[in-house]
């Protein structure tokens, strides 16, 4: 212990007190506290302390600026999305084939547009836009849909799309209000085809027109069944009137040709909102005639609840879920894309392209997407199954593209590839909303 002596008097009061020890045995404090140094030390702990705080609080705003000047979003998504979006990968045999992304096919979407400056979207680079509501020459998406469904397939950040390496081509349809006419979405949809489109995503839905499944004389039936003579796989929403059914899908769902996509939970269980089709044919008010394998509608589901999404900018949040089978067609349609990079001779212009490639893959997916427990043939609500996208593939790996591609469809189900799930638990075609619900904060 070092004593710092300030004056002569202490030190004759210190030599005082050893002399006293001395002679009469009174001992020593040797603890002498010196006022001064512990006012310092305090003084010091406090100065570091307050430098701390001060530094701390100068970088958030440093980071702040920076984000606000460079555009930079800080932080993601919640990870309840995170996790969400890997179930419904696991469940539909995406995290199986993680080496395809897309590249090489082009997919067109028409709905209401997309939000370039998502931060999941910053680095797209759109392989071509078409406006049909307001004819701007710039990407937008003032309703929110569009982006929506365009984050399913492609987003590239805090949410991962499940074809992120896609072109993409964006055909706005559907205004700021969620409406569009069958003339606009017709128009778009022959642009697609103009484009080259392989693939086109078709989230919304509405009435069939009269005679559809006989003959049609709605614009929009027509506008799709001419790209799927052209070799586009067109895939379109089931519906969401599930539990106010009006007995069928949406058009065009309703197609033949056209793959129709209802939605499923996590679990694999049907979506309640997923729209039931109507297989066995009518007289009225509107008649069709009874539908056959592989044309049953729905064919497929997919994941249409809680679907994690990107919202566009000025929503409370970049990201959060839509429950909709709008979400379960944009799903299908990026999977395609995995199918159709795997086997590009089953592209528009491959060899094997054409409408012969269409039916027979609609023939292969029946035979192998999973079905729910005790199911072994077409359901008018779960389809033929959940598209599996590995078992589709590898259904493919022995067959020869100088063969017929349907030379590789077996003519019945291989009970080894059947794996079935467990229960747990009046749209229009101008309404292409993220409905019925959705949220930027995930229910955990």
């Amino acid at each position: 212990m070092s004593i710092v002596f300030e004056s002569d008097d202490e030190i004759s009061d210190i030599a005082s007190a050893f002399q006293d020890e001395h002679e009469f045995g009174i001992p020593v404090d040797d603890k002498q506290d010196n006022p001064i140094d512990s006012n310092s030390a305090f003084a010091i702990v406090v100065g570091i302390s307050l430098t701390i705080l001060i530094f701390f609080t100068i970088s958030v705003i440093i980071l702040w600026a920076w984000a606000v000047v460079d555009d930079i979003t800080l932080g993601g998504p919640p990870q309840a999305l995170l996790t969400w979006e890997d179930e419904f990968k696991e469940i539909t045999g995406i995290e199986n084939v993680a080496d395809l992304d897309g590249t090489g096919v082009r997919l067109c979407i028409v709905d209401s547009g997309i939000d370039l400056a998502h931060p999941d979207l910053i680095n797209l680079q759109l392989s071509g836009w078409y406006d049909a509501i307001n004819d701007r020459a710039e990407p937008y998406d003032d309703e929110g849909h569009g982006t929506a469904m365009a984050g399913i397939i492609v987003a590239d950040g805090g949410l991962s799309g499940v074809a992120s390496g896609v072109e993409l081509l964006i055909a706005k349809a559907i205004d700021s209000t969620g409406t569009g006419s069958d003339d606009g979405i017709a128009g778009s949809v022959d642009w697609c085809v103009a484009q080259e489109a392989d693939i086109i995503s078709l989230s919304l839905g509405g009435g069939q027109g009269f005679g559809s499944g006989i003959f049609t004389t709605d614009t929009l039936e027509e506008s799709v069944e001419n790209a799927i003579e052209e070799g586009v796989f067109v895939i379109a929403a089931a519906g969401n009137d599930g539990e106010d059914d009006d007995g069928d899908v949406s058009s065009p769902g309703s197609v033949e040709n056209v793959i129709c996509v209802g939605g499923i939970t996590r679990t694999g269980n049907l979506w309640s909102g997923s729209s039931v089709g109507d297989n066995n044919g009518r007289f009225w008010p509107n008649p069709i005639l009874p539908r056959n394998n592989p044309d049953k509608k729905p064919e497929i589901v997919a994941p249409g609840h809680e679907v994690p999404i990107l919202f566009r900018e000025g929503s409370d949040s970049w990201w959060g879920w839509s429950s909709g089978t709008s979400a379960s067609t944009a799903w299908i349609s990026g999977t395609l894309a995995l199918l159709l990079e795997e086997h590009p001779e089953l592209q528009r212009e491959g060899d094997l392209g054409g409408v012969s490639a269409i039916e027979d893959v609609k023939q292969l997916i029946s035979e192998t997407s999973q079905m729910k427990e005790g199911q072994n043939s077409h359901d008018d609500h779960y389809g033929y199954g959940i598209l599996r996208v590995d078992l589709l593939i590898d259904s493919l790996a022995d067959n020869s593209t100088t063969t017929s591609f349907a030379d590789g469809i077996e003519s019945s189900r291989d009970p080894s590839t059947i794996i079935h799930y467990y229960s747990v638990e009046s749209e229009r075609r101008m309404t292409a909303r993220v409905a019925p619900e959705s949220s930027t904060k995930p229910i955990v």
